[in-house]
């Protein structure tokens, strides 16, 4: 039923609710993979680094390690008098309605799902919109017709996040093939290497020259994997063509580091608000990194598409299906 319901208010461009003004004393839950995940989770903590930096304003944390921490993190930092209390990843949306219930005077915000309660932030993306675009470009650098992704956790979340790329790769080059493979079915699939890493091997055995891997710490063993080959990758959530470049096509950039530096900065200027904001293209919330470790891989007529693809995306003439909107994906 989350799912459903997340698909179903993806398409709400800002709900809100003002929230009174209560004392600033910021706290953040990351959720398994750590702050230091180079991707969604480090994303947040640069987000929530930017704003200590800048105001001086020292925040609490918390690194989940095992499921049975998340409710008993977020309760200790509401107890502690946090707030607001920032919850990273959708696995943390139970402890956070049943919390947020709890101490309904505490302002809440959680990133990747939706909690309907009038003292709760839902930040969620339309992954699916940037992995349309970097889809274009894998298909466009692809000299083999063959591409490839790679998720983490199997959940309609990352599918969403494979939908989106299939759609680009198929926009871009309508008879390309596109291998998928995910890594598990629990929480330890954001943060294995090892696996990622033979994962994309096998794809490029079968003849795949690009994989995106959307896969948390996963994605490190992918990105070598694509180094040692001699292949391209595309990485996700943080701009991360920094780790190997020369074979770092591009980033799918999620802006978690933009949600989170937002919720602190809002409840520092009493702007707080509740309810559901859906980020997407137009919105700033998704995007796909161009940087001077990657500028000799983006010919000028790729990036003419991708420019094309976005503008056409924010405009409403092209229409990126949601995955979680129906679990279906357009082939």
């Amino acid at each position: 039923m989350l799912y459903k319901l997340i698909g179903a208010t993806v398409a709400l461009a800002l709900v809100t609710t003002p929230v009174l003004a209560a004392e600033l004393d910021p706290a953040v839950v990351f959720d398994m993979g750590g702050k230091f995940d180079k991707s969604f989770n480090e994303g947040v903590y640069n987000g929530v680094e930017k704003f200590k930096k800048e105001t001086g304003i020292a925040y609490r944390e918390f690194e989940v390690t095992n499921e049975t921490q998340r409710e008993q993190a977020l309760t200790r930092m509401a107890r502690k008098g946090a707030n607001p209390v920032l919850g990273v990843g959708f696995a943390q949306a139970p402890a956070i309605e049943k919390v947020a219930k709890e101490y309904p005077n505490t302002r809440f915000a959680i990133i990747d799902s939706v909690v309907d309660l009038p003292n709760v932030r839902s930040i969620v993306f339309k992954e699916q919109e940037g992995s349309f675009l970097v889809g274009v470009l894998a298909a466009m650098a692809s000299k083999t017709g063959k591409v490839g992704f790679i998720g983490g956790m199997d959940i309609p979340l990352i599918r969403r996040f494979a939908c989106g790329y299939v759609q680009g790769v198929k926009h871009a080059n309508a008879n390309a093939t596109v291998f998928q493979n995910m890594t598990g079915s629990t929480p330890s699939a954001w943060n294995d290497p090892t696996k990622g890493g033979e994962l994309a091997r096998s794809q490029f055995d079968r003849g795949a020259d690009v994989v995106y891997a959307a896969a948390g710490g996963t994605g490190i063993g992918v990105y070598q994997a694509a180094a040692d080959s001699g292949k391209y990758a595309i990485g996700v959530d943080s701009n991360q063509n920094h780790l190997h470049p020369g074979t770092m096509l591009t980033s799918m950039l999620k802006r978690v580091d933009v949600a989170a530096y937002k919720t602190f900065s809002d409840a520092k200027s009493n702007t707080f608000t509740t309810g559901i904001q859906a980020l997407g293209l137009a919105e700033g919330g998704v995007d796909w990194a161009l940087d001077e470790h990657n500028k000799d891989l983006i010919t000028d007529a790729m990036k003419k598409a991708v420019d094309q693809a976005k503008a056409d995306i924010i405009a409403g003439k092209i229409k990126v299906h949601d995955y979680m909107a129906d679990n279906s994906c357009p082939s």
